[in-house]
């Protein structure tokens, strides 16, 4: 597939963008308290461009320290920041991309109290997010006008740091949303009620910012077109709002779905699938005249179809270009192979960020946020080094290592690299996780590692004592827990249900434990083979073991396919026809099951681990699951840290 179109020039306003890509605007969580950006940060956005994306959008910077909220992705209500933000915008501008600011006036109601206990601003006194129980505080007319001026000093920073457009931030559910929204606007006054009353307070930013920067410097809008809740603004309703916008004059329109109260479409996990925001296109393009941009899901065959279809103008990537911040050149010089895909497992990226206060990262690039620290060499003294286990820390581990020039020999006792990993990936919403391992496989050939299949290494062998460094992650095993009936012909273990889904046999599957893993396994029975699918956990809830952006669609889905889930419940037996559970209040009941599947969890395969660290603890490092049991990412970067470490 060529990817041609993807490249060609387009303009929004007078500034020309040299392709149709764009990374989207995300949050770092990296500035330093006084609003100014981290030299890290300054290298993400500079790594970016310089792998050929046409244009950064940087995301969420705020109009002062109070309106952030604790947010630390740097404020515009001072020149000190000055130095910081040209560098970033000095170091795009190298590499011939451009740099839009997004300008935020905060999250409104969806942020929490401030250090003194102070409620969120909003539009209306609508209850907050985080506690419906507090009423947000109405913004006076008074407020609006000052934080105008907060707008004119913020595009006034933004326009002498050398950013080449603003984006206005009126996404998510935030502050602007809020007004634009009759959910969440009741006010009564000039800024409520008829659409044209939602739109003023948009409509003066964007006259207060025009009047500071001109013609010239385009101004961006960013919207959901569909909040996807009831009662939030529909595509009918919006539609109205970007008439006006237009009208207004902004130079274009970055559009998606989704608010907070539809959180996993404001950070869309695998289960949502590809593109799955593109659909806000059509009906839009229809109605407005300005250049359109489309986030959601997008990978570049799938922004290829939306730049081919005519429906949008821009395909933005948000966490693709986290993963892979070369992905455009790549595509430019027909490496597509060489594309990383992101996972859309939001572990790192806004996992760190929201579960951890840090700074983003990536669960398949941990250069992200790290790209001079992380840099990978070529070494001055070349080593061989063999690697044990072909699950994502043993082949990250052989990827780095060959890179820096080390003599690499793969070790894998199956006939196949992954582990793990390379097993789970059958269902259609686990196809980046199934195009990871074939990247792997692919750069592992490049590099032309030694990669020995169906080979099980005991702890003997020459090879082991005549190389230099040993990394081994031999990955997990099923738990199969001592229940009755458990080695009954009827018991699949949910790895074996991966390998060979003609082991699924009948209607009615009972899936025995409701991890991450055990769920998946009946939402994919549920969704693709039709299967009436029933999940048994212990626990009082499933998937505790997903991150809660993920839990959100994964539950939705579930419920969805009508896969019915059993918390608080026990499994004490398992028949040929099926399995008796034991609820919290101790009755028992049987579960008819065609198909038992065993989803108990894992535990680590330590018996070469252990053999080799005997012999050759002084030069062996274990990463992966035979560490410390745990997700993909975590045992990339173990592979990483232990290749880079050499």
């Amino acid at each position: 597939m060529g990817y041609e179109k993807l490249f060609t020039p387009f303009k929004i306003g007078s500034m020309e963008v040299k392709n149709r890509l764009v990374m989207s605007p995300m949050g770092t969580n990296s500035a330093f308290t006084n609003g100014r950006k981290d030299s890290q940060e300054i290298d993400y956005f500079i790594e970016r461009a310089k792998g050929g994306i046409g244009m950064i959008i940087m995301g969420c910077q705020m109009l002062n320290e109070k309106i952030a909220q604790g947010s630390m992705e740097g404020y515009l209500d001072t020149y000190t920041v000055l130095p910081s933000l040209t560098s970033v915008c000095d170091g795009v501008h190298r590499y011939g991309a451009k740099i839009a600011c997004q300008i935020s006036p905060g999250t409104g109601r969806n942020a929490f109290p401030d250090t003194f206990g102070n409620p969120p601003i909003s539009s209306s006194e609508t209850p907050s997010v985080f506690n419906p129980e507090m009423k947000c505080h109405a913004l006076t007319v008074e407020e609006i006008g000052e934080m105008m001026e907060g707008f004119k000093f913020a595009a006034g920073v933004a326009r002498d740091a050398g950013y080449d457009a603003i984006e206005i931030h009126a996404h998510a559910g935030y502050l602007i949303d809020q007004f634009m929204s009759p959910v969440w606007n009741k006010r009564t006054d000039e800024y409520g009620g008829s659409p044209e009353n939602c739109a003023r307070f948009p409509r003066e930013i964007i006259r207060a910012i025009r009047s500071v920067v001109g013609n010239d410097m385009p101004i961006l809008f960013r919207i959901s077109l569909d909040h996807r809740f009831e009662g939030g603004r529909t595509m009918e309703d919006s539609i109205k709002i970007i008439k006006l916008l237009e009208e207004e004059g902004v130079d274009a329109l970055d559009i998606d779905a989704g608010c907070y109260e539809t959180l996993d479409y404001i950070f869309p996990p695998s289960y949502l699938g590809e593109s799955c925001m593109s659909y806000v296109c059509e009906e839009a393009r229809k109605n407005v005249h300005v250049p359109l941009l489309n986030a959601g899901a997008h990978n570049p065959d799938t922004a290829l179809a939306l730049i081919e279809s005519g429906n949008a103008d821009f395909v933005m990537m948000g966490r693709a270009m986290i993963a892979d911040p070369e992905l455009p050149n790549k595509l430019l010089e027909g490496r597509r192979e060489d594309v990383r895909p992101c996972l859309r497992c939001n572990e790192y990226c806004i996992g760190r960020i929201w579960n951890y206060h840090t700074k983003l990262s990536c669960a398949v690039n941990p250069q992200a946020m790290e790209e001079v620290r992380f840099q990978i060499r070529k070494t001055d003294s070349p080593k061989n080094v063999v690697v044990i286990g072909g699950g994502p820390g043993g082949l990250e581990a052989a990827r780095v290592a060959a890179i820096e020039g080390h003599k690499v020999t793969l070790f894998e006792k199956t006939g196949k690299l992954g582990g793990v990993m390379g097993t789970i990936c059958t269902a259609s919403f686990k196809s980046n996780i199934a195009a990871l391992t074939k990247w792997f496989e692919v750069q592992l050939e490049k590099l032309g590692v030694d990669a020995r299949l169906n080979t099980e290494i005991t702890g003997d062998e020459e090879i082991l004592a005549e190389c230099d460094r040993i990394i081994i992650g031999c990955g997990a095993s099923p738990i199969i827990p001592p229940i009755p009936g458990i080695d009954g012909k009827n018991v699949v273990t949910i790895l074996d249900s991966h390998r060979d889904p003609s082991l699924i046999k009948g209607e009615n599957i009972v899936v025995c434990g409701g991890g991450v893993s055990g769920c998946d396994g009946a939402l994919e029975m549920a969704s693709e083979m039709g299967k009436k699918v029933t999940v048994v956990e212990m626990l009082p809830a499933v998937a505790r073991d997903a991150m809660f952006i993920n839990q959100i669609s994964l539950m939705n889905a579930l419920a969805k396919h009508q896969v019915q889930i059993l918390t608080d419940t026990k499994v004490v037996s398992i028949q040929a026809d099926g399995v008796t559970v034991e609820k919290k209040d101790g009755t028992q009941e049987v579960l008819k099951a065609d198909t038992v599947i065993s989803a108990f969890g894992m535990k680590p395969d330590l018996a070469a681990v252990d053999a080799v660290k005997a012999k050759y603890h002084t030069k062996t490092r274990v990463v992966g699951d035979s560490r410390k049991l745990g997700k993909i990412g975590d045992a990339i970067r173990e592979g990483f840290y232990a290749a880079t470490s050499l």
